[in-house]
């Protein structure tokens, strides 16, 4: 593998280690804001710390919280996609590499 190769390949993955720590510090804010929500709004009827669907339902801001989070939970599928396809090209790279 060349350097150049080596140097492409290093970026890549911090990036996609970047993307992931982003996105796991954005879902942590949007749940704990969600719980927030339902603290200042008394949504939690039961007690027991947590937000059914429910009691969410009675908020629009939790409400939109919810759906908010309901649209952004296929994103993290994403990544180990990538990472697959990463891995194939450095494969066909390497392969490559060794033909010529």
């Amino acid at each position: 593998m060349k350097r150049g190769q080596f140097d492409q390949l290093v970026s890549l993955v911090i990036s996609i280690a970047v993307i992931a720590i982003v996105l796991t510090v954005a879902f942590l804010i949007m749940s704990e804001g969600k719980n927030q929500i339902g603290d200042i709004e008394s949504l939690d009827a039961d007690g027991d710390g947590t937000i059914n669907s429910t009691e969410c339902q009675q908020s629009m801001a939790c409400n939109s919280t919810a759906t908010m989070q309901a649209a952004t939970d296929d994103i993290p599928g994403w990544i180990p996609i990538i990472v697959i396809v990463t891995i194939g090209a450095v494969i066909l790279g390497m392969i490559r590499m060794f033909r010529a």
